[in-house]
């Protein structure tokens, strides 16, 4: 089975940085495509970015592109989004998600496993 935990979010300024972790527990990572989805209060949950499995592409959601960095590091098996230049409208519940295909997607329905979530806040 499959669990997930995500760990690192917390209050900044606007323009600082923070670094998600999501650690993974129960079976390797290497086999799942692993995207990051937030919320922020009153609205949809929404895909931030998607590592693949077997080749390691990345993608990014437009309003993200040149400040967040998703990366994997399979020996201890856990995935981090690195959130530079943060802004107001980046504030949300942060989620880490797992898909069993190996490939990406930026749908939310495509996920087959969720962690809890962690709160991310940034003021002006």
């Amino acid at each position: 089975q499959l669990q997930l935990v995500e760990s690192g979010g917390g209050l900044v300024q606007h323009g600082g940085f923070l670094r998600l972790s999501c650690a993974a527990s129960g079976v390797t990572l290497d086999y799942y495509a692993i995207g990051w989805f937030r919320q922020a209060p009153g609205k949809e949950r929404e895909g931030v970015s998607c590592i693949s499995s077997s080749s390691g592409r990345t993608y990014y959601a437009n309003s993200v592109k040149g400040r967040f960095t998703i990366s994997r590091d399979n020996a201890k098996n856990t995935v981090y989004l690195q959130m530079n230049s943060l802004k107001p409208e980046d504030t949300g519940i942060y989620y880490c998600a797992a898909r069993t295909p190996y490939y990406c997607s930026g749908q939310r329905d495509d996920y087959d496993y969720w962690g809890q979530g962690t709160q991310v806040t940034v003021s002006s």
